[in-house]
């Protein structure tokens, strides 16, 4: 079993996986808004899922105005996290690695949330930086950058923060993984924007266009990604978006009947198709939003607050296509445990191959 997961005081630790088992994998991300938890095996090409879980805790409501995790957030992250860790446990996982993003970075109480947790529940949770949280993103969506660009921004929205990671395609699909030539993280998720800029019994153009321009302010200083710019305004660029706002918009697009994340994940939007989606949304009270499909009632009060987001991007850096991603943080982390296993086990075997040329074994 994973260090990433300890059996608490009243809750037993499952039996190891048996030797010849296919190995099972497991990536928690615990955000400002959502607890996710995906559970793979490896393939040849990647890996395949075998269990996904997913809940919405707001465990970042009103954090931005106290500064705090309030006590009713924390004990719905609790629940959905002890969920997660017994799913891990009847999978009997040979690695896992459960993170925690804006929320807990932020928060004065976070750290001792994260022993909390620890206690309650066995998952030990890491606080990662959000320099790791970028490289985790695009390593999450590394197979839907189009090499036929020489470049991409994977935008990945999130409750607390979003992350902006500016990619190098021109070395070709033999550069894996491309360089990231910058990454910015800014403090504004769909969260903490839709807190900033409560919404009215029916939204406005005036009330969309501030959390768009509050948005730009925040990203127009950074200036390490200058050197790309021509390559965007010359269209040789596209966007990866990578949140549940943009898989929403995406689902509004498609007007699809029930959200179908085979549809959705991978599809290219044009900035107009965006933009129109946008507009659909803007057009509908909270309560004609809560009855989208592809939306409900958990997501209707912040879907507006990401597509702000996407727009204020797409201002400042222009590209006609952006795709959507249904992936990000999970995926990545599954990818680096898998490969870190692969890379131990080569170690050993030529370790032992070494041992035995030194003993003269056969």
């Amino acid at each position: 079993m994973s260090e990433a997961l300890r059996a608490p005081g009243s809750v037993k630790r499952g039996p190891e996986q048996a030797v010849g088992d296919v190995p099972h994998y497991a990536a928690l991300d615990l955000g400002t808004n959502n607890c996710r938890l995906l559970i793979a095996t490896p393939t040849p090409r990647g890996f395949r899922v075998v269990e996904a879980y997913s809940r919405i805790v707001r465990l970042g409501e009103g954090l931005s105005q106290s500064g705090r995790l309030s006590e009713a957030a924390m004990e719905r992250a609790l629940a959905a996290l002890k969920v997660s860790g017994e799913k891990v446990r009847r999978r009997r996982v040979v690695k896992f690695r459960a993170i925690a993003t804006q929320a807990c970075r932020m928060a004065v109480n976070g750290q001792a949330f994260v022993n909390r947790v620890a206690n309650e529940t066995g998952v030990n949770l890491q606080i990662i930086t959000p320099h790791e949280e970028a490289k985790l993103s695009v390593t999450g969506c590394l197979n839907l950058l189009d090499y036929r660009h020489e470049a991409a921004l994977v935008v990945d929205v999130g409750g607390g923060s979003t992350e902006l990671s500016w990619v190098d395609l021109k070395g070709g699909e033999s550069a894996t993984p491309p360089p990231m030539r910058a990454w910015l993280s800014v403090p504004i998720g769909v969260v903490t924007l839709a807190e900033r800029f409560p919404e009215g019994d029916v939204p406005t153009d005036g009330w969309y266009r501030q959390m768009v321009d509050h948005v730009k302010d925040q990203i127009a200083a950074f200036r390490r990604a200058d050197p790309m710019k021509p390559v965007f305004e010359a269209d040789r660029a596209h966007m990866v978006g990578t949140s549940g706002a943009i898989t929403s918009l995406a689902g509004m697009h498609l007007r699809l009947p029930r959200y179908d994340r085979n549809r959705v994940d991978g599809i290219w939007m044009t900035r107009q198709q965006c933009d129109a989606a946008a507009a659909a949304l803007l057009a509908l009270t909270a309560t004609e939003r809560a009855a989208e499909p592809c939306i409900g009632p958990d997501r209707s009060d912040l879907v507006l607050a990401g597509a702000a987001i996407l727009q204020a991007v797409q201002e400042l850096w222009p590209c006609n296509r952006v795709r959507v991603a249904d992936r990000g943080l999970r995926e990545g982390i599954l990818l680096a445990l898998m490969a870190e296993r692969g890379q131990n086990r080569t170690r050993k075997r030529r370790l032992g191959r070494g041992a035995s040329r030194r003993t003269g074994s056969a």
